[in-house]
């Protein structure tokens, strides 16, 4: 790896440095920047050098190196020329080692006085092969091979006595022991400050005032940066932060003028006298003054709702730029004495006024500022009702077309529709579909939004018109062959029937279901109205005893009419001396509509039977009636014990006996039934007496 030493010569006056000795050589390390002026040999003229290469010291330094790695090392010296004076610049250098001590180098490794020529180059290379390089050669040596962990001496001597300085190049396989590397340097060097607004000049550390007391101390923890064993010390003079000397360890008064030096060292935490542990880096700051002045701002935030007071960012409010810390304050007082601080000043809830704010940078340095809290113009927004028409499937209920409130009057708003008013402020469960809110009688509310994100909320009342319905138009009951007039009433702005008439009232209109749509305003209420049939009387028995006839009516609307011809009507159901033989009874209920009608039979009344065998009267007989339905015969005593049932099986007669033998002279009671053959089957009774007669 090749390694650059940088040296820049710089005139000191009237200073000598220990560096120009041996004893105190400065250390090489890998990547390290050294920048050393000398102007003289030191405390000790060492001469002769090198076993008479160099004769003695002009201006001198002394370094020493340790190889990290082993292989081959060279170096190149390049002189910086002298625009005033380009041939006065003759450098002369020795190397000794390895492991040597000052005061028992020896002879020197490799050593060259090549030439007084002005920005003649020397070092060591790859291609030369002398050793030691005289008076008239090129100033070139060959190479060094070196083994890791030897240390070594190479002594540059400005036979010229200038301060025109040199660049100083490494090279070759092997590398230089260095505190300064990753594996034990983990994080970069932090340079105290901000970098200069002149290129390559010095970082730039604020002090508040000029000039000031600082501790240098403050800065050492960010330039470490983390980095362990690793310590900084401060200089007033490059050469003291190479050397370590006359450090800063206190708080001094510093100012603007003065460049100041900081150097990093390495403290070997296992070997304190390792080589790399007087390796340093060097930078330099100076001080600017950093008096800062904070601007008053001015917030202004939205008075949402008209509620009175806005939350103000107090943070955002520009009054300083660069780093610092800020604490705000209700009063200029409240600042000054540090009360009262406002300990959420992101969200800061207050009316319109002012706030004081205390801007404090990282080196100390204050300033004071107002912040005024404005409000943007409210956003205006007012009660609306909306009122629409019942839904028919659900007439509690409404669809509203929310869009359609007028809330506001103001231009370039958004509106959002919520449930609740809580909702709304908090932007929850909001309505997406505005146009088609479906809801019964009740309120929501508008979040009215204008182009500064201000908003206020306005209530709208919802109101859901009710179907209005015909109080005239009622279900009626007619005769089902008859017809009716259907009215709905006045007062509707329409009507339309479901005949296809639109007049108020339809007429011939029979037995049905109807329905008309009235119109009130905008609404339309469908009102169905229906004609029933009335329904008809059912005969449910007629009685028949000799020649009464009783009629049993049930359904239909009481009171009925009776009649036997169709013609003249009683309201009895009982109808006396009704001749013998078939008949037709008619009954019809209050509505008087097309009576209902049963034939009847009065059978023949035979009152005496003499079965004597003679052919005469010997039998009752009703086989006449075998036609009827579930036609019976009985035949009961005077005490009501049926004795005799004539039915199909002995042809519905009976001859006077009961189980084989003739009953006994006397008088008998019988009833006929049956179920006449109409559509309802209309039950029968005929009851009678018979006189037998029985000759022993």
């Amino acid at each position: 790896m090749k390694k650059i030493l940088l040296i820049f010569l710089m005139i000191l006056s009237q200073i000598s440095y220990a560096q120009s000795d041996c004893g105190s050589a400065l250390a090489v390390c890998g990547n390290s920047n050294i920048s050393y002026t000398p102007s003289g040999f030191g405390n000790i003229q060492e001469n002769p050098l090198g076993g008479g290469c160099l004769s003695l010291e002009h201006f001198s330094v002394w370094y020493t190196f340790t190889a990290s790695t082993s292989g081959t090392l060279t170096f190149l010296i390049t002189p910086n020329v002298n625009p005033a004076n380009p041939t006065n610049t003759d450098y002369d250098w020795a190397v000794f080692g390895p492991n040597k001590q000052c005061g028992a180098l020896g002879s020197p490794l490799r050593c060259s006085y090549a030439s007084t020529a002005s920005g003649v180059l020397t070092g060591l290379n790859m291609t030369a092969t002398d050793l030691t390089e005289g008076a008239g050669g090129d100033g070139f040596c060959r190479y060094l091979d070196v083994i890791a962990g030897e240390t070594y001496y190479l002594i540059v001597d400005n036979f010229s006595a200038n301060t025109n300085g040199f660049v100083l190049s490494w090279g070759g396989t092997a590398t230089l022991s260095s505190p300064f590397t990753s594996a034990v340097q983990p994080h970069p060097f932090i340079p105290p400050g901000t970098p200069s607004a002149t290129p390559n000049g010095p970082n730039e550390v604020i002090i508040c005032a000029d000039p000031a007391v600082f501790d240098f101390s403050s800065l050492s923890a960010g330039i470490i940066n983390g980095n362990p064993n690793f310590v900084v010390s401060y200089h007033t003079s490059s050469n003291d932060a190479l050397t370590g000397n006359n450090p800063i360890t206190t708080p001094q008064t510093v100012n603007t003028t003065t460049v100041y030096y900081y150097s990093i060292s390495y403290l070997d935490p296992v070997n304190p006298n390792s080589p790399i542990s007087k390796c340093k880096q060097t930078g330099t700051f100076k001080f600017i003054q950093g008096n800062i002045t904070a601007s008053d701002a001015t917030l202004t935030e939205c008075n949402n709702n008209n509620m009175g007071t806005a939350i103000f960012d107090l943070t955002s409010a520009p009054v300083y730029g660069n780093p610092s810390v800020k604490k705000y304050y209700p009063t200029m007082n409240d600042l000054n004495n540090n009360t009262n601080e406002i300990l959420n000043p992101a969200n800061y809830v207050s009316s319109t006024g002012t706030v004081f704010v205390n801007v404090t940078t990282p080196q100390g340095c204050s300033d004071s500022a107002q912040i005024t809290l404005n409000f943007y113009p409210v956003v205006v927004v007012t009660e609306a009702t909306l009122r629409s028409c019942f839904i028919e499937s659900n007439p509690s209920t409404a669809s509203f077309n929310l869009t359609a409130a007028a809330v506001t009057t103001q231009t370039g708003i958004t509106k959002k529709y919520y449930p609740s008013v809580t909702d709304a402020v908090n932007s929850t469960n909001e309505i997406t579909n505005p146009t088609t809110y479906i809801a019964p009688n009740g309120v929501v509310y508008v979040k009215v939004i204008n182009g500064n994100g201000c908003y206020g909320v306005a209530k709208v009342n919802l109101i859901v018109l009710p179907p209005v319905y015909s109080t005239v138009l009622q279900d009626k009951i007619i005769c089902v062959e008859d017809k009716t007039t259907l009215d709905a009433g006045p007062g509707f702005a329409s009507y339309e029937w479901s005949t296809g008439a639109i007049t108020q009232v339809i007429t011939n209109v029979g037995v049905g279901t109807y329905w008309v749509k009235l119109k009130t305003g905008e609404c339309i209420s469908t009102q169905t109205v229906k004609v029933y049939p009335s329904e008809q009387p059912v005969i449910s028995n007629i009685d028949i005893a000799n020649n009464v006839v009783t009629v049993t009516a049930i359904g239909g609307t009481p009171p009925y009419q009776y009649s036997m011809d169709n013609i003249n009507w009683q309201t009895s159901n009982v109808f006396n001396n009704v001749p013998r033989g078939d008949g037709i009874v008619y009954v019809k209920d209050a509505y008087d509509c097309e009576p209902i009608n049963v034939t009847i039979v009065v059978p023949n009344l035979v009152n005496v039977i003499t079965p004597n065998g003679d052919g005469v009267n010997d039998v009752i007989d009703y086989s006449a009636l075998a036609g009827k339905q579930n036609l019976i015969f009985n035949i009961y005593d005077r005490y009501g014990t049926k004795i005799f049932q004539a039915d199909k099986h002995n042809g519905y007669k009976w001859d006077g006996t009961t189980g084989g033998k003739k009953v006994s002279t006397g008088t008998y009671w019988y009833s006929v039934t049956w179920n006449e053959n109409d559509k309802k089957n209309t039950p029968f009774k005929y009851s009678g007496w018979v006189m037998v007669k029985n000759r022993e």
